[in-house]
């Protein structure tokens, strides 16, 4: 055991160890622990206990190491003077400006709308389409469970460049859900062509 150290740490999962043993043996083993943390170096003949002993062991020596690496950064850190001394009167926030800052006007804040909505615009032109593969439109259909034929799904769409009436498709996944709440479903013989339904 470290000088001036008063305690050491037994692990919610040793109790498995103790549970194991009778309890005149689990006796003698916490005893046999008090004895090697204060240092008087214990022995005995009882394998059970040796055998029960080691990974405490192993666990008390792996703390007194931690210990002791904290004990020296400590000291190191102590020896360089510690943590500064708090002042008595506190002398407000560190980093305050000088001088405050204007108040917007509305038109900086016009100008950050028009900024806003300029991104928003980038963003909308950015997200371009892109077709899906069969095994995606094929695993979006399992997950949702609405028995939509992929297949045809993929190849309707395919052969038609991927437009829907006469624009071009923006969400597939929103095309499969159409398809599934008009029941265009494998089950179904009829040939699907969603942009003439209402005809």
């Amino acid at each position: 055991m470290a000088k001036n150290k008063k305690g050491f740490v037994l692990y919610a999962d040793q109790i498995e160890i103790f549970n194991q043993l009778p309890d005149e043996i689990s006796g003698k083993l916490i005893k046999h622990i008090f004895d090697y943390v204060n240092d008087k170096n214990p022995t005995t003949d009882d394998i059970i206990i040796n055998v029960a002993f080691a990974s405490i062991k192993t666990q008390l020596k792996r703390d007194l190491k931690k210990y002791e690496s904290i004990c020296d950064r400590n000291k190191i850190n102590g020896s360089k003077g510690g943590r500064p001394i708090k002042p008595k009167k506190p002398t407000g926030l560190s980093g305050n400006p000088n001088k405050p800052k204007k108040p917007d006007i509305d038109k900086d804040i016009d100008k950050d709308i028009d900024k806003d909505i300029d991104k928003d615009k980038e963003k909308r032109v950015s997200r371009k389409f892109t077709p899906p593969t069969i095994i995606e439109i094929k695993k979006y259909c399992t997950e949702r469970k609405n028995n939509v034929d992929s297949d045809k799904f993929y190849n309707h769409y395919e052969s038609n460049g991927w437009l829907v009436g006469k624009n071009k498709m923006k969400n597939w996944k929103a095309a499969v859900r159409t398809w599934e709440n008009n029941n265009f479903t494998t089950d179904e013989k009829k040939t699907f062509i969603p942009e003439y339904e209402n005809l």
